[in-house]
């Protein structure tokens, strides 16, 4: 097998590498060590980081051997290279992927912190930064890893000590929780996430396009409680389907027809139920319509105590302590008649995709890319370093879920006999039960896996390759860890792979097959398949449920290979596939708006918490909120005038001073002065030049803190709502852009009034101990 014949510029630094081994094979450990002191000064000269990757990778090669007694093969390098230079490397599984990422880690590790390796979950983190971290602490790097070890809790994390780190170890959610925690903060010192340089992410596929779209979310406190979700789940239960309603095919969505909302609107006796002033009652009624015929109890939710629990769909998870957000939650409560529970506001809030869009390089590893290779900025493909010689058999496939289940225990119970490693993936929780039911009753000894513990199920895994060895697993289940071949399996074929349906991506159905046959070892893949699989019911063609309800009782089961059905599970997951990119793109879109904004009130807090003086800051506000009282009650009296000085100024404000200039309010400068003069006052009282920062800095972070609660639980809201807006003729997306413009040039303006009421309106309280309190009004 010749690698070389990969891309010329990868290739070409790869051999440098290779060549370049033997000067650093011939140094002692103190010599190899001080490379990376050597290399530390040149980027301080100005050297480019790139200049350095032919050392760099060369050094860390060879500290690989001595530390962890492993070589990186010549392929492994040449995906290192091509990992620098922004690709998604797809190699196999078993090929050394974490080998590999010592590599590009070590360059990027030699800038100082801010780089990180993004793993699929906290048991990884773990045992990477623990192992892989051996070479960088030899090199003379610092290493963290970025999550809670087992029995910690996350808080007690010293995030100062992690992110100060050369190289960080960690996972996508812990990673953009503290990224959230961070502009959260009230001062520098409690930001620690100072740099985000360098991200490699190991399983990409899962990380940036399975998970792209789950937003990370804090929550803060309870909005007022709403009695929409009563009057809401009523008003859907009298609706008539295609008449007021209608659903899609694949059941993944549901929208009011033009009639539904003359009935709703006539229901509830209102004039325009898609305008500004009932946009309350429209959303909780599409939250209503949605848990009635999208969430489905056993499915998405269990009620259990008078509670509704999330399911994770996977692998049949209670999520205990998970909730829906944007009221979601409490619209299948309302349907369930359980107590509707406080709906949270979003504190903060961002997706994967825009978190990671804010590296300044990115790259990552998988066993399966090239299926989505569209999607990704670049997917390169390594060759495996041995030749692969797995045997993947084509699917076996049956009419009904039952007669497929049978049949593939005909394979399990042969495997058994010869005594053949075998393991079985399941796409759910419930399915690996069953399973597990149907080999107890066969006889059959067996581990059973369901990703519940990742530490005890990689231990398991492990072992799935030994003589007669018979293990049940959830396709996440040990995701990460090798299966190596014990002693007398390689003559009966190696490890089988049995998958009791195809997944809903063709990326998942190759991760599967790619446990068996890793290093050039013998191994197969076979999956059994039916017409009663879930990706075939949601996706496949009317026509196809209609044959299964017709033949689900004929004595012949199995189906030909050839002929009608050969396709019907291939386009089933192009349609998921292509459904997903969809939805991946239009929350990239939705998200674009969003980030927008959450850039800019982030930047401007730091800023604010980094500013010497906040005179011109407040100035500015002032100015804003006095210009534009007056453009708007321009044609107001004075009444409205001083209301508003009283709740926002000056409480003691006396009118008698306008009795000889009764119109001087209608000028700006007027207000401004008032404003001004209050801010003096405020300031006698706190003459300490570093108290009166602080003051102004508290309160400044504190009101823009409110404001963009107020504004990111209400984009949520909006989303939810103007996606349903399709049906009236109008562009989800225009009608999301043009309402945030709207609500967040609204926040601002609010945001500046509630500014001025909390700098001078707020009350000092003097403590004996010297300290100073606040109180907003």
């Amino acid at each position: 097998m010749n690698f070389w014949g990969s891309d010329y510029r990868y290739r070409k630094r790869a051999k440098k590498i290779i060549d370049l081994q033997a000067k650093y094979q011939a140094m002692g450990d103190e010599e190899l060590r001080h490379q990376t002191v050597l290399f530390r000064e040149k980027l301080k000269s100005g050297h480019a980081l790139r200049s350095l990757l032919i050392e760099a990778f060369a050094v860390v090669c060879e500290a690989d051997f001595r530390v962890l007694h492993m070589r990186p093969f010549p392929v492994q390098i040449l995906g290192a290279v091509a990992m620098e230079y922004n690709n998604i490397v797809e190699m196999k599984t078993g090929e050394g992927k974490n080998l590999t990422a010592t590599m590009p880690m070590y360059l990027h590790g030699l800038t100082g912190a801010g780089n990180f390796l993004i793993t699929a979950n906290s048991y990884l983190a773990n045992r990477d930064a623990e192992q892989m971290g051996k070479v960088y602490r030899w090199l003379g790097l610092s290493v963290a890893s970025g999550v809670a070890q087992p029995g910690h809790e996350g808080e007690k994390r010293d995030r100062e000590k992690i992110y100060g780190a050369d190289i960080v170890y960690t996972t996508n959610s812990a990673l953009g929780f503290d990224y959230l925690f961070d502009n959260l903060a009230a001062n520098p010192e409690e930001q620690y996430i100072k740099h985000m340089n360098y991200a490699l992410i190991d399983e990409a596929d899962a990380i940036l396009l399975d998970s792209a779209q789950t937003p990370l979310i804090i929550a803060g406190i309870p909005r007022v409680h709403s009695n929409y979700y009563l009057a809401a789940d009523r008003m859907i239960n009298m609706l008539v389907e295609k008449v007021d309603y209608k659903i899609s095919d694949d059941h993944k969505s549901v929208w009011f027809t033009p009639e539904g909302i003359a009935r709703m609107q006539h229901y509830f006796g209102v004039d325009d139920l898609l305008g500004k002033t009932w946009y309350e009652l429209y959303r909780h009624l599409v939250l209503a319509l949605k848990a009635h015929f999208l969430y489905k109890p056993d499915r998405d939710y269990v009620v259990d105590h008078n509670e509704v629990v999330l399911v994770d769909r996977d692998n049949g998870r209670e999520l205990i302590g998970m909730k829906m957000q944007s009221g979601q939650h409490q619209a299948i409560e309302a349907k369930e008649h359980v107590k509707v529970t406080d709906e949270m506001r979003t504190m903060a809030s961002v997706t994967y995709q825009n978190l990671f869009r804010m590296f300044g390089q990115l790259a990552g590893m998988t066993g399966t890319a090239a299926t989505d290779a569209g999607e990704f900025m670049e997917v390169y493909r390594v060759p495996t370093n041995e030749p692969m010689i797995r045997h993947d058999l084509r699917d076996e496939l049956y009419i009904t879920q039952e007669a497929k289940l049978l049949a593939s225990l005909k394979t399990v119970r042969e495997a058994y006999k010869d005594k053949r490693p075998i393991l079985i993936e399941t796409g759910s929780l419930s399915l690996s039960n069953l399973y597990s039911r149907l080999l107890l009753r066969e006889g059959i000894p067996h581990s059973l896996l369901n990703a519940r513990s990742a530490s005890k199920e990689a231990k398991i895994v492990a072992e799935a390759g030994q003589l007669g060895a018979v293990t049940v697993a959830t396709s996440m289940a040990g995701r990460g860890t090798d299966i190596k071949l014990g002693k007398g399996v390689k003559v009966k074929g190696g490890l089988l792979v049995l998958g009791t349906e195809r997944m809903a991506n063709r990326r998942v159905d190759n991760q599967l097959r790619g446990r068996a046959g890793r290093q050039g070892e013998p191994g197969s893949s076979i999956f059994y398949t039916s017409l009663e699989d879930r990706i075939v019911i949601q996706n496949a063609p009317k026509w196809v449920r209609q044959y299964t309800y017709r033949h689900a009782h004929d004595q012949e089961q199995r189906l030909s290979r050839h002929g009608r059905f050969r396709k019907v599970i291939d386009h089933a997951q192009d349609r998921v596939s292509n459904n997903g990119r969809s939805a991946r793109f239009s929350t990239l879109q939705y998200g674009e708006v969003f980030r927008a904004q959450r850039d800019s009130v982030y930047a401007t807090r730091d800023q604010i918490m980094v500013a010497t003086s906040l005179d011109r800051v407040i100035h500015g506000v002032f100015k804003r909120v006095a210009d534009d009282f007056v453009h708007e009650h321009r044609d107001g009296d004075i009444s409205e005038f001083l209301d508003f000085v009283y709740s926002n100024i000056d409480r003691d404000f006396l009118p008698k001073t306008l009795n000889e200039h009764d119109t001087e309010w209608r000028n700006p400068t007027y207000m401004l002065s008032l404003m001004t003069r209050q801010l003096e006052k405020k300031h006698e009282s706190l003459t300490d030049p570093m108290q009166w920062l602080y003051f102004q800095r508290i309160t400044l972070l504190k009101t823009i803190d409110v404001s963009w609660i107020d504004q990111v639980d209400n984009l949520e809201a909006l989303q939810a709502v103007t996606m349903n807006r399709t049906t009236n003729g109008r562009d989800p997306l225009f009608e999301y852009q043009k309402e945030t413009r709207r609500t967040f040039n609204e926040m601002k303006k609010s945001m500046n009034v509630r500014i001025t009421r909390n700098l001078l309106c707020s009350d000092l309280i003097f403590n004996k101990d010297g300290t100073i309190q606040v109180q907003f009004p």
